[in-house]
């Protein structure tokens, strides 16, 4: 059984974004901006890549 993996990019800075943001990048696991994480593609990390569209994206694997 494979597992699914989403890449995804931190694009735009959390700097004027509500603390509940913050905490969201940081919980996806980016220290900077332009970095690129693989993270398990699970309905728990969709939720949060969605709850931030504006700061993260997707990136085509």
């Amino acid at each position: 059984m494979t597992n699914k993996t989403l890449r995804i990019q931190y694009y735009r800075s959390a700097i004027c974004t509500p603390v509940k943001h913050k905490k969201i990048v940081a919980g996806l696991g980016f220290t900077r901006l332009n970095q690129i994480v693989e993270r398990v593609d699970n309905p728990s990390v969709r939720g949060m890549v969605n709850a931030v569209p504006h700061l993260v994206r997707i990136v085509e694997q």
